[in-house]
């Protein structure tokens, strides 16, 4: 498990990558605005727009 991360931060992708939750995101506490998977704030990349 990569150091500061806890069971159901993250998942591996079957590419590899590692890949954050929902949990992970909330208990971030703000969006990083990078258009994440599984971002619970409703940011949109392509509009650099949050959605309601």
């Amino acid at each position: 498990m990569p150091q500061g991360l806890e069971e159901g931060d993250y998942y591996y992708s079957e590419e590899g990558y590692l890949v954050f939750t929902k949990q992970f995101h909330l208990k971030r506490g703000h969006c990083c605005q990078n258009g994440c998977k599984h971002c619970p704030y409703g940011f949109d990349k392509k509009t650099g727009r949050f959605k309601k």
